[in-house]
């Protein structure tokens, strides 16, 4: 199969699990990045010249507000692909599992510490030479579904999103990139009509930054739980087992 036919085959599998699942992806989402949407709004409304503090503890504000941005940044995209990993291959049919059993299933720790070391890898990257952090990006993007899909350590899931991704790069580029670019520019329109409609306040920058997350992660996150699930078929000939659409009841 050429890369074009596999790439046109792989987003209508995107887009179709996205739609059948919508209902139990946007509410997952929404428990995640409602709250999520608060810290992130705080951060960027906070007017560090209306303060009357020294230049260095202003810098230091300046750093907390930029690292709380870049925390829900970080849970929005491999975190989340964890969770959605959770959901897509339970073992019940009919339906997502219930919030509680997500929960309970969930390793925090190895999500959150790979989330962490993944968007630091790949910042470094592109601050550096740029091309080094897209191949972070790339080739590191499926560690969050590799944690929960086979329950393995922070340095076994990144070496093994590693090895999914090598000989398969292309296509995993041309997946997982544009659906950032896009998701990036479709979240920006998003926040300029909320900001539109309401103002420059807190409650806008929260809505916008919720609502554009909440709708737009899901995407992102299935897309790197379908490429796990098949380039672990791929190399080993089996694998987890995906629900890629709920069974009418």
């Amino acid at each position: 199969m050429s890369l074009l036919r596999r790439l046109g085959t792989t987003y209508a599998r995107i887009w179709r699990t996205y739609r059948a699942w919508a209902p139990g992806l946007l509410l997952l989402a929404a428990v995640l990045f409602v709250p999520l949407g608060l810290i992130d709004a705080l951060a960027v409304e906070v007017d560090l010249d209306a303060l009357d503090l020294t230049n260095g503890v202003k810098v230091a504000a300046f750093l907390l507000a930029v690292a709380a941005v870049t925390t829900t940044g970080l849970l929005g995209e491999v975190f989340f692909s964890g969770v959605v990993a959770v959901s897509l291959t339970h073992p019940g049919e009919g339906g997502p599992p219930p919030l509680s059993h997500i929960a309970r299933e969930l390793n925090y720790r190895r999500l959150i510490a790979v989330d962490i070391l993944y968007v630091i890898v790949v910042a470094i990257g592109l601050v550096l030479l740029v091309v080094p952090g897209v191949i972070a990006f790339v080739a590191l993007g499926l560690a969050g579904p590799i944690v929960e899909l086979e329950g393995s350590p922070v340095r076994r899931a990144f070496a093994r999103s590693w090895r999914l991704v090598r000989g398969n790069f292309w296509f995993v580029f041309w997946i997982l990139v544009p659906i950032e670019i896009v998701g990036d520019a479709l979240g920006e329109a998003i926040a300029g009509g909320v900001h539109a409609l309401l103002g420059h306040t807190l409650v806008a920058s929260w809505l916008a930054e919720s609502g554009a997350n909440i709708v737009l992660s899901p995407f992102f996150a299935v897309a790197a739980v379908l490429l796990t699930v098949d380039l672990i078929q791929l190399r080993e000939g089996a694998g987890p087992r995906l629900n890629s659409e709920p069974v009418p009841t």
